[in-house]
């Protein structure tokens, strides 16, 4: 494969610092633009602190308050000036809390063709709408790169998804990743980068690009990214931001491990099924299904083009006395557009209730459906209980089918409703910055303000030459972050709570699990087949490590959450089926000679000690994350490179 001809073999050979673009070696490259969100951000800082690095060496990094702005209590606010005062002090752009969702915004007013982004959530592939190389990962990484350090990936492959053809009318851009989901299902992307191309790319503006590349998060990919072409410029231009622009395209004879062919006129009304983004099916064939309540808005669908959308629709119409219909702008720029336009009066006079700029319900923070309710929501995960309400039933969609629904009161094509409105891109968007804080040149003034709900970094132990671990649970397939640390409006509060929120890990899947953590020296886990599917968040690794779990065991493992499992020093594990369905919980689980075992094999011999049986399970590591498990988690392993001490068999010393 021609690797540097195609977008993504360029942006990474342009970036690379360690390593060579063969496919499925550890490469490092450069990070230009950082980015992170209050729900993550503060352990970000955190350890970014810890690092003692006196200012940020990126080309930009930005602090984003979207997440947890529900404040119930002083702890957000407590975290939101934390946030301020550390970007202040160490040269970071702040967002205020209200100017908007982080990869909206970022898309509007930071994102830059052809350069990296790396942010602490797992949909900063939004801004490869613009022609970006932007990834998500754990914070830790983050933190790494704020402080100049690399980011580590594996080479990944690259599939061209080819566009033909022009969306019809009522079919969005939502339908297409939709279609694609369904397609591939949420492990398809594993490994990969989803590139678009072909004909059909022209016919797309960013915004739709983005909410493609957005949800390809839900297939499992490393990032999924669109050219840089004339649309990008004039997106760019609207927001003042021409010189932003580079055109960023594929060479001619560019080679792919895989395309994929879409025809874009060939598309329908879609939206998935509970409970799961891959569970497709045309909305035609669900008009049955009564709907409780409508959400429209978070980093998918809340540009100002699909609110827009979604006010013309509402105009001179009223919602369905049986619906809840709600709408969060994506961005302080997208609002103030809707409200100098008349849209936002459409919406309000048809009855819907406008919510904060903010991400809101769609990481559960507020309007959770009632019981046993119907949710149609133009978000990008539907997985169960993150609505707020455990047996509520949530299903993805656009804005037209989820305007469509709540004029109804049930699942409806929106090709039922007539013509559809035109809205056109505007030529240029209304920029006001004035919500964006940008670092004083010097900040070794500026006094970092932390409350009583920030608590430090717990010190993470080298990893021991023996252990036995009882296996305390043992789940199925697609286990997701919000599985083993659910989100919500009590839970994302504690985030800079570390020995607090540890007591929610397993809550809704399996209540009592903390407690019984607590109660044993050593705990492990078994999964199956893509473990840790879903958000960024570290705080689903480094919450079970607070409880004393050393080891996961799974069929496989998603990329994100394997990341940050290595990061803070849990052996991830790889189990063939046979040894997962012979374990059971109870088990007492032995691992000796780990020591020699992480240096330098492949494989590690685990005992079963109450069923009596041995097996082995794979330990696919690169060398430096053999050093990390070693040493107990990324940060001791960071803090000993950087005061030159080197890993020995899992004990810090000096060389």
């Amino acid at each position: 494969m021609a690797y540097e001809d195609s977008i993504t073999g360029q942006i990474l050979a342009s970036h690379l610092v360690k390593g060579r673009l063969t496919l499925g070696e550890e490469i490092g490259i450069r990070i230009d633009q950082t980015l992170t969100q209050d729900a993550t951000g503060t352990l970000v800082y955190l350890e970014f602190m810890s690092l003692r690095v006196d200012r940020v060496r990126t080309g930009r990094s930005i602090s984003y308050v979207d997440h947890n702005t529900l404040q119930t209590g002083f702890e957000n606010a407590d975290d939101h000036r934390f946030l301020q005062s550390a970007a202040s002090r160490y040269g970071v752009y702040f967002s205020r809390p209200g100017n908007g969702i982080c990869h909206q915004v970022h898309l509007e007013r930071f994102g830059i063709s052809g350069q990296t982004l790396l942010g602490s959530d797992s949909h900063t592939p939004t801004s490869g709408g613009l022609g970006m190389l932007a990834m998500g990962a754990g914070g830790l990484d983050v933190a790494l790169a704020m402080a100049g350090a690399p980011f580590y990936m594996r080479v990944p492959k690259v599939t061209l998804v080819r566009l033909t053809g022009k969306l019809p009318p009522w079919v969005g851009a939502k339908d297409v990743i939709l279609h694609l989901l369904g397609k591939l299902g949420v492990k398809g992307g594993l490994g990969r980068v989803m590139e678009y191309g072909g004909p059909g790319v022209g016919f797309l503006s960013v915004p739709e690009r983005a909410t493609i590349t957005n949800m390809g998060a839900e297939l499992g990919a490393w990032t999924s990214l669109f050219p840089s072409d004339e649309t990008t410029r004039r997106f760019l231009k609207a927001q003042g931001r021409e010189g932003d622009w580079l055109p960023v395209t594929a060479r001619e004879g560019a080679d792919y491990d895989e395309v994929i062919e879409i025809d874009l006129s060939t598309l329908e009304p879609l939206t998935a099924c509970p409970s799961s983004p891959d569970a497709v099916r045309p909305i035609r064939e669900l008009s049955h299904v009564k709907v409780d309540q409508v959400a429209i808005g978070s980093c998918t669908n809340s540009s100002y083009r699909d609110l827009k959308t979604a006010a013309m629709l509402l105009k001179g119409r009223r919602v369905h006395p049986d619906v809840s219909l709600v709408i969060s702008p994506g961005s302080r720029q997208a609002l103030a557009m809707l409200a100098q336009d008349g849209g936002l009066a459409h919406m309000i006079e048809a009855g819907a209730r406008i919510l904060e700029v903010a991400c809101g319900p769609c990481i559960g923070m507020g309007q959770a459906p009632p019981s046993g309710g119907v949710s149609l929501r133009t978000f990008n995960r539907n997985f169960p209980g993150r609505s707020g309400t455990p047996d509520a039933r949530v299903y993805l969609c656009g804005p037209q089918a989820a305007v469509a629904a709540s004029l109804t009161g049930r699942l409806t094509d929106p090709r039922e409703l007539g013509d559809p409105p035109g809205v056109a891109e505007p030529d240029a968007f209304l920029v006001d910055d004035s919500m964006i804080l940008p670092p004083p040149d010097e900040g070794g003034g500026v006094t970092v303000r932390m409350g009583p709900n920030i608590k430090p970094l717990p010190n993470l132990e080298p990893l021991p030459d023996e252990i036995k671990m009882a296996l305390l649970l043992k789940v199925g397939d697609n286990i997701t972050t919000d599985d083993i640390l659910p989100g919500g409006a009590k839970v994302l509060p504690l985030r800079s709570n570390l020995p607090a929120i540890p007591q929610h890990v397993y809550a809704l899947k399996a209540p009592g699990f903390a407690a019984k953590a607590g109660q044993a020296e050593a705990v492990a886990i078994l999964g199956g087949e893509n473990y840790g599917q879903g958000s960024s968040r570290e705080h689903a690794a480094l919450a079970p490590r607070y409880l004393g779990v050393r080891a996961v065991l799974a069929k496989s493992f998603a990329r994100l959450h394997l990341a940050n499992l290595i990061n803070f020093g849990i052996l991830p594990l790889m189990v063939e089926k046979q040894a997962y369905d012979r374990m059971e919980e109870g088990e007492t689980i032995a691992l000796a000679g780990l020591h020699h075992t992480v240096e330098t094999l492949d494989r590690v011999e685990v005992k079963c000690e109450k069923m009596g049986f041995v097996f082995e399970a794979g330990l696919n590591l690169s060398g430096r994350e053999r050093n990390i498990i070693l040493a107990g988690g990324r940060l001791n392993y960071e803090r000993a490179r950087l005061s030159k001490r080197v890993t020995v068999h899992g004990l810090l010393r000096s060389p």
